[in-house]
């Protein structure tokens, strides 16, 4: 489905500006959110897991990756069947501390965060947990799963592939080869805010064109180019077919290759090792360029370490406190700009936006009402001024 953003895709820089006079509870959010799924079908408790993946977009301000694709991408996965929403995980292989996983389409919103917890719990006996998980379906954020682990004391990893989906051409190519195959990695910092990397391989993830595009709005240079290989700033071009979406370090003397090598890494470690649906197979060679194919039978790795098994747990937090602490304390080259690090700001607009409410859109608070009147659900209460 060439309509969706990529599973887990949080580029650097990805905070999305959205209108703070619009304010709704958090609690509310992921309560209204939870009722919802429940009403498509998915059990209570996988509800409220999978609402507060979801909403974690809108709590950090990530929006490409929060409600904005409620109705755009997970409900539509309902309607169509795309997503069992009473399959349990399968384990198809366990070696201990490693297991073989068959997500039976079930929503990748809780399946991510259950398999994090699966690594986890195996990394607790084992110092390391790995869950190779096929046939799954889009999984939101990847930093808000791999984050699940840092509040157990370890560090999380979670890699996931598009399915079949293919958004992006490799080096010299003309046919889409891969999606945008985001990676994150999270770890405690001690005191401080948790580090939290979740990023696309690409440039920016296609999230943020195409709400660049519902939008109106036009997108800097650098995020697509055209056949000649000069910046195209219409976000409309991704899927007309006339704009392709850039590697990560931009063109090849920039770095391309960089990017293009983490995708294939990503792709490797979350769908060739499960045996998940490949970007790179022969259906790819027919391709135009444009995104093609759907992100059917999605897969992803969830790997969780515990330092604390193989050294003093106090030392690590020590040592961690001190890493990201002189991270923080690095002279600034200009005072009104200090030193930080992923994570950081994430963490505190969560913190503003669970006191005061998470802004929202004028747009997205209609769309939210007409999805709570066609299920005859209560509306959420919001704050400021309304549509």
């Amino acid at each position: 489905m060439t309509t969706s953003t990529a599973p887990g895709t949080v580029a650097a820089g990805d905070h999305l500006a959205t209108d703070p006079a619009l304010r709704v509870g958090y609690a509310e959010l992921v309560d209204f959110t939870t009722r919802v799924f429940t009403a498509y079908g998915l059990p209570q408790e996988r509800a409220a897991v999978a609402a507060e993946a979801l909403c974690h977009g809108d709590l950090t301000e990530v929006t490409s990756h929060g409600l904005t694709n409620l109705t755009r991408l997970y409900l539509p996965l309902f309607t169509d069947g795309r997503v069992d929403p009473g399959a349990d995980l399968k384990v198809l292989a366990d070696r201990g501390a490693a297991a073989l996983v068959d997500g039976s389409q079930a929503l990748g919103l809780w399946a991510a965060s259950e398999a994090v917890d699966m690594a986890a719990d195996r990394a607790a006996e084992y110092g390391v947990g790995v869950i190779s998980v096929r046939n799954s379906t889009h999984l939101g954020c990847a930093g808000y799963h791999a984050a699940r682990a840092v509040r157990r004391g370890m560090i999380g990893l979670v890699v996931s592939n598009c399915g079949r989906q293919r958004i992006i051409r490799p080096p010299g190519g003309r046919a889409a080869m891969l999606g945008t195959n985001p990676l994150s990695l999270a770890a405690p910092a001690g005191g401080h805010p948790p580090f939290v990397l979740d990023m696309s391989t690409t440039v920016v993830p296609t999230g943020r064109i195409r709400m660049a595009a519902r939008a109106g709005e036009l997108i800097p240079e650098g995020w697509l180019e055209d056949i000649d290989g000069k910046p195209v700033t219409d976000p409309g071009a991704l899927d007309r077919g006339e704009g392709y979406l850039q590697w990560l370090g931009g063109g090849p003397q920039t770095g391309a290759y960089k990017g293009y090598g983490l995708g294939l890494l990503v792709e490797v470690l979350s769908a060739l090792v499960p045996s998940a649906g490949l970007g790179p197979e022969p259906a790819a060679l027919a391709g135009d360029g444009r995104p093609s194919g759907r992100d059917d039978d999605i897969g992803f790795l969830a790997l969780v370490l515990a330092p604390a098994s193989l050294r003093s747990r106090e030392d690590f937090v020590a040592d961690a406190e001190t890493l990201f602490g002189t991270l923080l304390a690095c002279p600034p080259l200009r005072p009104e700009e200090p030193v930080r690090y992923p994570g950081w700001h994430e963490s505190q607009r969560a913190e503003r936006n669970k006191m005061e409410g998470v802004p929202m859109s004028a747009t997205l608070y209609a769309e939210l009402c007409a999805v709570a009147a066609e299920l005859d659900l209560a509306a959420l209460e919001a704050k400021g001024d309304r549509p």
